[in-house]
């Protein structure tokens, strides 16, 4: 094997590469067309999404494998490959490590999705990780990626695990300003972070939107609000755990400029991006604690319903009991008389009073003071 050689940064030049930050109103970023499309491990079939070959920022080849690859670098000293691979396998990864010396904790990572986003540096190569995400609007989601980098001297090996964000977007916007694509290795890192921050601003746009929605639901008393205020929660919890991260790895990024001889526009689009990763791990914060007030909010509007029901339903006891009370007041007062009533009406020929005159008015009589006397007693409760 032909011994790497580092390739020295060419002089600064001007150039007309721009950021092109996607506003949340453009369409979506074409997919990669079928000579670039994502390729996933199965029969037959390798990692390999797009390699390339460049020189002073040109296209010089197109390799079809790794090893025309690996083949191709060796024949142009002055060269710079940049390999994407989508999902690969762990030969891909071993055969990538023998021939770019890549650490085997860096390789073993790589293999693995789910993996913080972190910048370290193994002698002469910098692995980066990197979490990408994407709206889905149909679904109201957010729907996270993972890109995993080796730069090296002469090199660059994206590693994706996902479907963000579109690098082969990246690599023509790139490849149509050769002079920043020919700084080298850091121009095309430079590139996907620019990219991969790009992403935010969609997303942060569509959670803006939700918790709008939500707010309104909430106010609007939907039972169904408290789940989507969770799930949201969840989102952010992920999407502040891949843009946190960031902001630490690109101030690192930028303290190493002087020792590394960073080109000078370089540093300034890095510092560009270093700001709009702060701005959107300052908004996804933000939403997190909306979204804590919110399900607060949400939690004292319920509670206070509840109390407005129960209190409704106390009422509505308290007036059945009120009306319990008056029927049972009437009926005492009109059980009086029917006891007496039906006692004189025995005809017993030994009953007392039976061959008084006025047995039939006292009869009558201690009806009424029996029904008065209970109507005054009930009243005198507030029965009545």
């Amino acid at each position: 094997m032909a011994e790497r050689r580092s390739r020295p940064a060419p002089a600064a030049k001007k150039h007309a590469w721009r950021r092109t930050t996607r506003t949340p109103t453009d369409p979506p970023a074409p997919e990669a067309d079928s000579a670039v499309a994502e390729v996933s491990p199965g029969a037959g079939a390798d990692a390999l999404v797009e390699a390339a070959l460049y020189r002073d920022g040109v296209r010089v080849a197109t390799p079809m494998s790794l090893a025309d690859t690996f083949r191709e670098l060796r024949d142009e000293p002055d060269g710079m490959a940049w390999i994407g691979l989508a999902r690969p396998t762990e030969a891909e990864l071993i055969s990538l490590a023998a021939e770019f010396d890549l650490h085997e904790l860096a390789v073993e990572d790589a293999l693995e999705a789910h993996q913080r986003p972190k910048l370290e540096r193994y002698g002469e190569t910098l692995f980066v990780v990197l979490r990408a995400a994407r709206y889905l609007d149909a679904s109201e989601e957010v729907d996270f990626g993972e890109l995993h980098v080796f730069v090296g001297p002469d090199f660059v090996v994206t590693v994706r695990h996902g479907a963000a964000p579109d690098l082969s977007g990246v690599r023509r916007r790139l490849e149509e300003s050769p002079d920043l694509l020919g700084l080298g290795p850091e121009a095309v890192l430079y590139a996907i972070l620019d990219a991969v921050v790009d992403g935010y601003a969609p997303v942060v746009a569509g959670v803006q939107n939700d918790i709008d929605e939500i707010e309104t639901e909430v106010f609007g008393g939907d039972p169904a609000v408290s789940r989507r205020i969770y799930e949201l929660s969840r989102e952010m919890v992920e999407f502040q755990r891949a843009t946190r991260p960031l902001v630490g790895m690109l101030h690192a990024l930028m303290a190493g400029f002087a020792k590394y001889g960073t080109d000078e526009e370089l540093q300034r689009y890095l510092r560009d991006v270093a700001d709009h990763v702060t701005h959107t791990s300052e908004r996804v914060d933000g939403f997190r604690q909306a979204l804590a007030d919110i399900l607060t909010v949400n939690a004292t509007l319920v509670t206070q319903q509840q109390n407005a029901e129960m209190r409704a339903l106390a009422e509505a006891g308290f007036e059945q009991n009120e009306e319990i009370k008056k029927i049972s007041s009437w009926a005492a007062i009109l059980f009086a008389p029917t006891l007496v009533g039906t006692i004189y009406g025995m005809n017993f020929e030994t009953m007392p009073e039976l061959k008084w005159a006025g047995g039939y008015p006292f009869a009558i009589l201690l009806m009424a003071v029996v029904c008065v006397s209970l109507y005054f007693i009930f009243k005198r409760r507030d029965w009545l």
